[in-house]
This record gives structure tokens, C-alpha cells and sequence, in this order.
């Protein structure tokens, strides 16, 4: 791989052409924005998400449609994941899978009963394990590329009333480690990155409502946050995308096993 990655010119590190990537979570925010870098870079493209509408959406702003396929999902069902990859013939299964589809739904710990601690970790964890499960079976003697997608919270919780969503992002960088060791051999490059202050409609959504409702505690939590931003400026979903392209390219050939924080200096400070 390294010494063929060397004779490459720049133009064809970063060419994806034709090359198969699976993207979760793919109807808005940071998936809808790496959906865009990789119709630039040629790929095709299966986009998934629970909202269809969003997924249309997604496809409509992309100048390659005819490369991109759609799949409604319900990503904390494992039947509907084990369906899907049963959709895929042989030779048709991703060459990548991008693990980005999560939620971010705040509860206090004294508060967090079964139902809600098993719906953030079938969404954010579980279904990065199965999905994951089922691409090396499907390329097990080929190999492939596998890039998640964790939080600055796995490894520093800063905010209140997010433990559970913590654990299962902590989970999603141990599952990526411990698959980077297991598989590397066979071909396999798992990596992780780490989101940070990164302006979604999910975090503007929570901006408002700290503004609306008058929720000093959250607008001060808002305020240090940004604090420790040593950019000084909250991040946009196409810097997520553009690492995202790069850990799906040739540029990163020897990159393996990573956590890699997107969060404008927050875990340094």
C-alpha cells in the first residue's frame, strides 16, 4: 500500500472515482455535508437515514444523482441492517463505510431509565458494531475501509445531563481500536473521528432554545464551551466532511486506529 501510495500524484490520492461509500445519518448535518465531498471526488454513494425526506434532500444538492442510492432505515433495529445488507450482490457491497448517524438527546442520569438508555445505544452504538460486523464479513478477503464517527464527549464529557450519549461515543472509539488491531492484517483501515462544536440544525436547535427559555445554566455551559474553542469560532460540517474524504483516500494510507479530534482546539485546551 505505502509504496504504491508514493508513485501517485495528489489528483489521484484524493480521486474516489467510482469507488462504493456507505454513509448513516446522511440526511442533514455532517453526513449530508461529507454526501457532497464525495460526489466531488467521484464516489458512488448509498445514503442512509430514518428520513427519507432528508435523504432526497441530501441527493438533490449533489451533481452526481445518478450515483446515489437510497435506503430509509431504522438504524436501532439490527433486523433492518441485517435486511440491508442482504440487498447488496456480490461485488455491490461498500468499499467504505462511514458510521455518522447518531443522536444527542439530553436526560439528567437520575432520570435515565431503560428505554432511553437502550435507544441512544442501539442508534450510537449498536448499530455502528453490526454494521460494521456485516461490512468484514462482506469483505473479509478484500478488505475496505471503515471511518466512525465518535464525539469530543467520549473523551472529555463537558456537558450535563449526557452520560449515556458519553458512553456510547466511548464506545464507538473502543469498538474502532480494538477492530483496527483485529483486522489490519487482513486489509482493513478503521479509523475515528472526534466532532466538536460543530454547527448542526441539532446544536443551533439547543442555541435557541437555551435563548428562548431563558436557561442560564445551559447559555453559561454555551459560553465556556466556546471558551476553551482556542479557534475561537464554532466549526461547520464541511470541515468534518473534508477529514472524512481524507480517511477515505489514499492520503491516509498509513493512518490506522486513530481518534481523531475535529473540535477547533477544544480537547487541547
Amino acid at each position: 500500500m505505502y509504496s504504491m501510495s508514493k508513485t501517485k500524484k495528489l489528483s489521484e490520492l484524493i480521486n474516489l472515482k467510482d469507488k462504493r461509500v456507505l454513509v448513516t445519518g446522511a440526511g442533514s448535518g455532517i453526513g449530508q455535508a461529507m454526501v457532497k465531498r464525495f460526489s466531488e471526488a467521484g464516489a458512488i454513494l448509498y445514503l442512509l437515514d430514518i428520513n427519507m425526506e432528508g435523504l432526497k434532500e441530501t441527493k438533490s444538492l449533489t451533481k452526481t444523482p445518478d450515483n446515489i442510492s437510497l435506503f430509509q432505515i431504522d438504524l436501532s433495529k439490527k433486523k433492518e441492517i441485517d435486511n440491508l445488507w442482504g440487498k447488496f450482490k456480490k461485488g455491490e457491497e461498500p468499499e467504505t463505510l462511514i458510521n455518522n448517524a447518531g443522536i444527542y438527546p439530553f436526560m439528567s442520569f437520575e432520570k435515565v431509565d431503560i428505554d432511553f438508555y437502550n435507544k441512544v445505544m442501539d442508534i450510537n452504538l449498536n448499530s455502528v458494531y453490526w454494521m460494521c460486523q456485516h461490512f468484514i464479513k462482506s469483505r473479509r478477503t478484500i478488505g475496505g475501509t471503515i471511518i466512525n464517527i465518535s464525539s469530543i464527549e467520549a473523551i472529555m464529557p463537558f456537558k450535563n445531563d449526557l452520560s449515556a450519549y458519553s458512553v456510547s461515543k466511548a464506545g464507538v472509539a473502543a469498538l474502532t481500536r480494538s477492530l483496527a488491531r483485529e483486522y489490519g492484517q487482513l486489509g482493513f483501515r478503521v479509523n475515528c473521528i472526534l466532532p466538536g462544536a460543530i454547527k448542526t440544525p441539532g446544536t443551533e436547535t439547543l442555541t435557541k432554545k437555551a435563548i428562548r427559555t431563558l436557561n442560564i445554566p445551559l447559555a453559561t455551559v454555551g459560553y465556556i464551551f466556546k471558551k476553551r474553542l482556542s479557534l475561537a469560532r464554532w466549526g461547520d460540517p464541511d470541515e468534518v466532511a473534508k477529514i472524512t474524504l481524507v480517511l477515505a483516500s489514499d492520503l491516509s494510507s498509513y493512518v490506522q486506529g486513530a481518534l481523531i479530534p475535529v473540535d477547533g482546539g477544544f480537547l487541547s485546551s
